[in-house]
């Protein structure tokens, strides 16, 4: 179903004459196969008995994660959520089972040709799976949207080294900051800490490298975000990321479920978004309570609809995917 970039009549910005940006940024064949895509995606997993589900978009805890920026609505001080990560976990907890969800999601400051603060979200989580099988899946689905082709798995770890960098896991902070000024073209951003210069790195040096489907797997604990340590060496986290064409589409964890140390990385990332005087979301206590009740053994996946399609269209940009992006909502 790939297209070649611009076959469907997609504008691109400033193209358009004065007056006429009410017209959407998508062509409307592309805006005709994103439904096609959509409904393909939905027998995808009722093909697999997940059952889609709904969460809120507003809701009172943000995300603490020091990364993501949220959006606060005005009104009722209620946060547009990231993710439907959350809520999701609340529904598994109460015994629903396998599910996923089609959502929009929002994040702040995030704007360009990857990048529109609202976005298409595609997230589910499996019951009982290791990252080894949530992985197959995922590349199933991929196969499905942009084609058969074979896809590489790779640690975190060695992706680094095989592009001349230090080991991520053992390396200095000292000797991350001195391969990101060696590495990287312009001035290092002011206050970057380790996972900066890993984030640096990896998307300036090591995302390059890649093959064109590549799965990351084994990231830094101070990455973890909310997976699971690896029982046989806690320096590394439970988590993977899926990259096509040197585009970042999904992002999975074989879930932490202790709501104690869920509680005390929260904790932890408060006292860095304070630190960096940023706004300090709350902890959000009812996805704790969850947990505390007992979150089953699961793996889950967020993977971001508008970039995967995208590739389909064999398009640089968003736009081409999304009929109306954030200059002309």
């Amino acid at each position: 179903m790939c297209r070649e970039p611009g076959s469907d009549g997609a504008r691109v910005k400033g193209e358009r004459p004065d007056g006429d940006d009410w017209r959407p940024a998508a062509g409307l064949a592309a805006l005709r196969r994103r439904a096609e895509y959509l409904a393909a995606i939905r027998r995808f997993f009722a093909a697999r008995d997940v059952i889609e589900v709904e969460t809120p978009l507003l809701a009172r805890a943000g995300v603490t994660d020091v990364a993501i920026e949220g959006l606060r609505e005005a009104a009722t001080g209620r946060w547009l959520q990231t993710s439907p990560e959350y809520a999701m976990k609340r529904l598994l907890a109460a015994g629903l089972g396998d599910c996923y969800q089609i959502t929009r999601a929002f994040r702040a400051g995030e704007q360009g040709r990857l990048h529109n603060p609202e976005f298409t979200l595609l997230e589910w989580y499996r019951l009982g799976w290791d990252g080894s099988g949530l992985m197959a899946e995922v590349a199933a689905l991929v196969d499905g949207i942009l084609g058969p082709l074979s896809v590489t798995q790779c640690t975190y770890r060695d992706a680094f080294l095989a592009a001349g960098l230090p080991d991520p896991i053992a390396a200095e902070d000292a000797a991350l900051r001195q391969a990101a000024e060696q590495r990287l073209a312009g001035v290092l951003p002011e206050g970057l800490g380790r996972a900066g210069y890993l984030d640096l790195l990896l998307d300036g040096v090591v995302v390059p490298t890649l093959p064109a489907r590549c799965f990351l797997t084994g990231y830094p604990a101070d990455q973890a975000v909310l997976a699971r340590l690896d029982a046989d060496d806690p320096r590394v986290a439970a988590r993977f990321e899926l990259f096509c064409e040197g585009v970042e589409i999904a992002n999975g964890f074989v879930e932490l479920t202790d709501a104690q140390a869920l509680r005390s990385r929260f904790e932890a990332d408060q006292a860095a978004r304070a630190a960096a005087g940023v706004a300090v979301p709350a902890v959000d206590e009812r996805l704790l309570a969850a947990l505390e009740s007992g979150l089953p053994d699961c793996a889950g996946v967020a993977l971001g609809l508008d970039r995967l399609l995208m590739l389909a269209e064999g398009a640089r940009s968003l736009d081409a995917v999304i009929a109306f992006p954030w200059e002309q909502a």
